[in-house]
């Protein structure tokens, strides 16, 4: 699970790649005036590796990664307080399960997107298609929608919101970013994969933010959520949170053209889950992990509207200003150093075990 010696390895040969990289700039995080606050400790070891993460009017739903014993992988009901009182089995083997996200009408989605290579622990066979699952509010059953990329090469990727018109938007995390959207109807239990449509891409920057994996963990995308009105999108690295302003749903237009406002996760063990509280005032996030693990809460960088009163203030308080949201503009660099050290990343395949298939 983690990347240990051989990792560090890579990354010390691969130091001048650093300077590659463009810092941060000014006013791109939000002050942190306290470190997150632990919500919950998921401890059941049915749970292990928590790759996504959704809040539910009574607890939290959350999926755990592949596993060697399929009938393992499965979607787990929690409660409030992390005890876990159900979950859904897959009818068929699903690959691997990334992120988890819910759209406007219940439905919970399950992203079996990932496909790493073997330069990061993958068997070498790549996946021909990739999968969404969809579950109907109130269901138990999960259904299957294939889709395939543009082009049809493979792509790793651990990151799924569902925008305002109910449609999949994925986000890369090999290579860093590109942002993919199904703008076809959803096909369910199809051979042949419906192609997604590129629309941009998700630009990360350097935020120097510590985490386990270096300048590699502030570029990789392993997580995304939408708020519960829509209103507002986030993409996090292992090390940060990017959150965007939504207009009329357009979420990928959010992520691929917005300024972010960007929150650090400082040295999360192995951080991949993220999902908005229901009253989106906080962002929670939960490392993929065997062993119990803490779901961690920290305070949302965009400002929630202030409910509309009947009558008017005499003496309306004086807003604070605005924080500064700033769009990275380093994304090639960051690209150009993930893929300087991708060949020296077989050691590291320990960090993934033989769970990638």
């Amino acid at each position: 699970m983690r990347w240990a010696a051989g990792a560090a390895a890579a990354l010390i040969l691969c130091a001048p790649a650093l300077s590659l990289y463009a810092p941060a700039p000014a006013g791109a995080h939000v002050p942190a005036s306290a470190g997150p606050t632990e919500v919950c400790r998921i401890t059941d070891p049915a749970v292990t590796e928590v790759s996504g993460l959704v809040v539910t009017p009574t607890g939290y739903l959350v999926e755990n990664d592949s596993n060697p014993d399929p009938a393992k992988t499965r979607v787990f009901t929690l409660d409030t307080s992390c005890k876990v009182t159900g979950s859904v089995q897959y009818p068929r083997t699903a690959r691997d399960p990334e992120d988890l996200a819910v759209d406007r009408k219940g439905t919970v989605w399950v992203a079996d997107i990932g496909d790493n290579g073997p330069m990061t622990g993958g068997s070498g066979t790549r996946r021909s298609t990739i999968a969404l699952w969809t579950m109907a509010a109130g269901s138990k059953n999960l259904k299957i929608h294939r889709l395939v990329y543009p082009d049809g090469v493979p792509r790793d990727a651990e990151a799924l919101l569902i925008d305002g018109q109910g449609r999949p938007v994925i986000v890369t995390k090999d290579p860093v970013g590109e942002v993919f959207r199904l703008d076809t109807p959803l096909p369910t239990d199809n051979t042949d994969g419906a192609e997604l449509t590129k629309v941009g891409a998700f630009e990360p920057h350097r935020t120097g933010t510590s985490n386990p994996f270096s300048f590699l963990g502030i570029a990789w995308v392993t997580g995304a959520a939408v708020s519960a009105d829509g209103t507002r999108a986030v993409v996090r690295t292992y090390a940060d949170a990017y959150e965007f302003e939504v207009t009329g749903g357009d979420v990928a237009k959010a992520i691929t053209s917005g300024k972010p406002t960007v929150t650090p996760l400082p040295d999360e063990p192995q951080g991949e889950a993220i999902a908005y509280t229901a009253d989106a005032t906080g962002l929670l996030t939960v490392s993929d992990q065997a062993g119990p693990v803490v779901v961690l809460r920290y305070p949302s960088g965009l400002k929630v509207a202030a409910p509309t009163s009947a009558v008017p203030s005499a003496t309306p308080a004086k807003a604070a200003p605005p924080k500064t949201p700033v769009r990275s503009s380093a994304r090639a660099p960051l690209l150009l150093a993930a893929f300087t050290v991708v060949a020296l990343m077989l050691v590291a395949a320990v960090a993934r075990r033989a769970r990638r298939r």
